[in-house]
């Protein structure tokens, strides 16, 4: 999983049952439209996401897409970002091992 993607899922867990807009999480994120938008799709094509589009169309501006985890997206995202936990050595115990 890429830094960037990271980066997104953070954003979208600092308040899961939230929708967002793509600018919120290009700010939150701190990574440009092309970036984000990208990785929105993937994410959303591995169903850890749902979008949808607001209902009417604000004043002088087009209609936005919101972006929300999904139960299962916010728990896969959870656990893609624990931290891995303390890995002893890749060596086998018998390569450990010191004889004289």
């Amino acid at each position: 999983m890429s830094h960037q993607t990271k980066l997104v899922l953070r954003a979208l867990l600092a308040q899961p049952a939230q929708s967002r807009n793509a600018w919120e999480l290009c700010r939150i994120a701190g990574l440009p439209s092309g970036t984000l938008y990208s990785i929105l799709a993937g994410l959303e094509l591995c169903g850890w996401l749902e979008s949808g589009w607001e209902d009417k169309e604000p004043t002088g501006w087009p209609r936005r897409r919101f972006y929300r985890l999904t139960q299962d997206g916010a728990q896969r995202a959870r656990e893609a970002l624990a931290p891995a936990p303390a890995r002893r050595s890749w060596l086998p115990a018998w390569t450990l091992r010191v004889t004289s």
